[in-house]
């Protein structure tokens, strides 16, 4: 059984899909934001990429702005503001302005992963930068202990988060931050040891803030539920299909339906990535994924799980996102 106390989001990156307009996919995120409220999600995260073919979200702040507008209990997150593509003081001011129409619900994700290619990482002039001095200058700022007084002032608390991976725990530890772990970290389809003995040091390790008594995880992957293996496995294939061809030819493209990627050719190495990514999701039938999850969260010790799956269907992405709801006990509301 999995732990009633154990909070439930969803991540959603505004996936495109063939056919379809950035501007539907950044719709459907709203649409589904508002859907998990009513299948009773505690957190909607959305994420930051920028010039990636397959993905519409690219502006958090705004976005949330505009799931914030659709909803009225659900919080809302960022999962995540890329850092080092931003200065602390704007960011600050984003989600100040955010927590102003949505007091008590705004949650800030931070992460530092570069742009997408050589080409974007110039157009948003990354340089090198000190992530946990950049994490710290912006918590001055939403606290108030900034030389610089935010304007607007936040209407409450606004949460910070890591997107955590390898060194991203040591600050996180050091800054008494919560984190936000996900990939291979976890050790699905693979061997949890890494992450179990990195999850380990991060609560070792913990400095107690004033937002953080104590270290708090949640972990992120795929998690998709349909009525039969078969047809989670179908569920699966868009977002595999996309990474495989990710990595083997450079280009992220939108969700494609189950019998197009069944019908596409595809090399031995892109099969190969087809199977790591489904090796490294959780999908099935509600009794399969409960009891994989329930295993995980008591592995890793996680206090949220942050459930990022995708699929071409968005009816079936629906269905899904319902049905684990109901596996953690959540009550259906309007």
């Amino acid at each position: 059984m999995i732990d009633p106390d154990v909070r439930l989001s969803l991540l959603d990156r505004s996936r495109t899909r063939v056919g379809e307009t950035d501007a539907a996919a950044l719709r459907g995120t709203v649409a589904r934001a508002t859907r998990a409220e009513r299948f009773g999600y505690d957190r909607f995260w959305v994420a930051e990429h920028h010039g990636v073919p397959g993905i519409a979200g690219a502006a958090p702040a705004v976005l949330l702005a505009a799931v914030a507008g659709a909803t009225t209990t659900v919080r809302l997150g960022s999962a995540g503001v890329m850092l080092p593509h931003h200065q602390p003081l704007v960011v600050a001011e984003q989600f100040a302005t955010l927590a102003a129409f949505a007091p008590g619900r705004v949650d800030l994700g931070l992460g530092r992963s570069p742009g997408f290619t050589p080409p974007v990482r110039r157009a948003l002039r990354e340089t090198e930068r000190d992530f946990a001095a950049d994490l710290a200058e912006l918590r001055g700022f939403l606290d108030g202990t900034a030389e610089i007084t935010l304007h607007p002032q936040p209407d409450g608390p606004v949460p910070m988060h890591v997107l955590a991976t390898g060194t991203g725990l040591q600050v996180a530890a050091a800054l008494g931050l919560p984190v936000i772990v996900g990939g291979p970290l976890l050790g699905v389809g693979g061997d949890p040891t890494p992450g179990l003995e990195a999850l380990a040091a991060y609560r070792r390790d913990f400095t107690p803030s004033p937002q953080q008594p104590e270290p708090r995880v949640a972990i992120s992957l795929d998690v998709l539920v349909a009525d039969t293996a078969a047809e989670a496995a179908d569920l699966l294939l868009p977002e595999a299909w996309a990474m495989a061809r990710s990595r083997t030819t450079g280009v992220f493209p939108p969700l494609e339906p189950v019998a197009a990627v069944r019908a596409a050719a595809r090399t031995p190495r892109q099969q190969g990535y087809l199977e790591q990514t489904a090796a490294a999701a959780i999908a099935g039938t509600q009794a399969h994924v409960e009891r994989r999850l329930a295993e995980l969260l008591d592995r890793t010790g996680a206090a949220e799980l942050v459930a990022a799956g995708s699929t071409f269907d968005r009816a079936a992405l629906a269905a899904s996102d319902d049905a684990l709801a109901a596996l953690f006990g959540r009550a259906r509301t309007g």
